[in-house]
């Protein structure tokens, strides 16, 4: 183990609590231990990101890529040497949303990013041909509030962060080449868009090998 990936563990371990305890923290106190762990990861390799979850049993720590496949080796190293600390999960890359019932019934939270608010729920997708590389897909999004939006240059990223949650950071680097996003309309019939909801499953199909 190097010493960066030393450091960043080290500091992780020994303060993991206050990660623990966020909504309880001081908002002073909780970005110095966040800057200090930003500025260890970024020792390490100043391109991957952290993500933390709390939950009423667990807390799950994630090192992402970003969705960028030339990362993927770091990451992996970097969640190798992590160590067991209860009741935290680590994890190498965000992983495909397991349970969808909320989304397909329309009570979904809303992510909020940079003022910009998107409901799965309220989001569809048409697969597009990529002729240059057919094993991978173009998808065109449409977004229920996209005129609201489409001036603010956080908007693509916010839907990017949004189908690496959904359908795994790996799938989404590997299988999706480009995405065009557009207004969602009444007009919008043909071809009938398919619920965001179901792009993993599409992916599932589409990597299936034909027999």
């Amino acid at each position: 183990m190097n010493a960066t990936i030393a450091n960043f563990w080290n500091h992780f371990k020994e303060n993991n609590f206050v990660f623990r305890l966020m909504p309880d923290i001081p908002k002073e106190e909780l970005e110095k231990y966040f800057g200090k762990l930003h500025e260890l990861l970024y020792e390490y390799n100043k391109d991957l990101g952290v993500i933390i979850t709390n939950g009423k049993t667990k807390s799950e720590l994630i090192i992402t890529a970003k969705g960028n496949p030339y990362l993927f080796k770091d990451v992996e190293l970097l969640v190798h040497y992590a160590p067991t600390i209860k009741p935290w999960i680590i994890t190498a890359f965000l992983q495909p949303v397991g349970d969808i019932d909320e989304i397909e019934k329309g009570t979904d939270k809303p992510l909020e990013y940079f003022g910009i608010s998107l409901k799965i729920s309220q989001m569809y997708f048409i697969p597009l041909e990529n002729s240059d590389n057919p094993n991978r897909l173009g998808l065109r999004i449409y977004l229920k509030n996209y005129i609201v939006h489409k001036d603010n240059p956080r908007l693509k990223e916010a839907v990017y962060t949004i189908i690496e949650h959904l359908v795994g950071e790996k799938a989404f680097a590997n299988d999706i080449n480009f995405i065009e996003l557009v207004q969602l309309t009444t007009d919008t019939l043909k071809p009938q868009p398919i619920d965001l909801c179901y792009l993993q499953d599409y992916l599932r199909e589409f990597n299936e090998p034909i027999l």
